[in-house]
């Protein structure tokens, strides 16, 4: 609500968001006004993904190389680029099927779905329902990982390794025991 140089007032509020149409001016407007949005979807919950964040319509006034670096803004930019590219080749995938698309959009798909499973989260709250340990990855790890991901180097290992993990190094060790 406001900022000092000594602290802030925040506010964390749910916006309704009819037939989840983010474009509706009802919310848009309301966007409009907030620093951050993080936007659940439907589809990647359906997925089993969680937490179930857009990472293409969730936004922060705080993505800016000013704020965050050079090297976690082009990271983040990266893997919206890729799930950005995935998301349109959907619909390709699924009239023509994966064996259309060239090598490179193909790369971009495995890439993508990576991706996704490395944004889902072993959270400690959820150990009572998923049996799993929860875990926090410092930032540097999880630029790490993203960049890793966007630079083909885990091209080799399994998408289901990316799942329900934390850091990188724990996506090769998973990687071990799926081979």
């Amino acid at each position: 609500i406001t900022s000092t140089k000594t602290g802030s007032i925040t506010s964390i509020q749910a916006v309704y968001v009819p037939a989840d149409d983010l474009t509706d001016p009802s919310p848009a407007t309301t966007f409009a006004h907030l620093d951050a949005t993080v936007v659940l979807s439907r589809q990647i919950a359906a997925l089993g993904i969680y937490p179930a964040v857009d990472p293409l319509d969730s936004t922060s006034r705080q993505l800016d190389p000013l704020v965050i670096g050079e090297e976690h803004y082009n990271t983040a930019r990266g893997v919206q680029a890729v799930l950005q590219r995935y998301k349109e080749l959907q619909d390709i995938i699924a009239i023509l099927g994966m064996d259309e698309l060239s090598e490179e959009d193909k790369l971009t798909v495995f890439r993508a779905r990576k991706i996704q499973r490395f944004l889902s989260q072993p959270f400690n709250v959820a150990k009572v329902f998923t049996g799993q340990d929860g875990a926090i990855v410092p930032l540097k790890e999880t630029i790490r990982g993203f960049k890793g991901i966007l630079s083909g180097e885990y091209d080799h290992l399994p998408e289901q390794a990316f799942y329900m993990v934390g850091s990188i190094d724990e996506v090769v060790e998973k990687a071990k025991t799926l081979q």
